[in-house]
């Protein structure tokens, strides 16, 4: 995608597969992905300081958790910033979103955060809050 899309944005989060005995050579296992795109950072600015955070269960073959933040423009229409695949909805998962959105989307201050107060979304927002 970086090739075709410049300022396309991605983090990607794997682990080294093991089996009982050793770290297979050269095989990582996916655990998560944050992605947005130039547009979509390039827009923000012009959003109202809000954004709303959720996560929606992925069903069929490959299994997770769909991370979604969106902002409302000028004209009240909803406006996609960035997304992410991760293994479960945990404070570790949404602090690895948050992070990501904060350094590469919004690194201004006084934004509101909207969220369905999901336990594990204020543990991370707390942890990158303070960190």
């Amino acid at each position: 995608m970086q090739t075709y899309l410049s300022g396309f944005v991605y983090k990607l989060k794997t682990s080294p597969i093991t089996n009982k005995e050793e770290v297979l050579q050269n095989q990582q296992h996916f655990r998560r992905v944050f992605w947005t795109f130039k547009p979509c950072i390039g827009g923000f600015p012009f959003c109202k300081p809000i954004m709303q955070v959720d996560g929606t269960f992925l069903y069929g073959r490959y299994r997770g958790t769909l991370l979604v933040v969106v902002a409302q423009d000028g004209r009240n229409n909803i406006f996609h910033i960035a997304f992410a695949i991760v293994e479960d909805e945990t404070a570790e998962t949404w602090f690895f979103f948050l992070k990501n959105l904060r350094t590469h989307v919004m690194p201004q201050q006084n934004l509101c955060l909207m969220s369905d107060r999901h336990n594990s979304i204020s543990a991370a927002f707390n942890r990158s809050s303070s960190g």
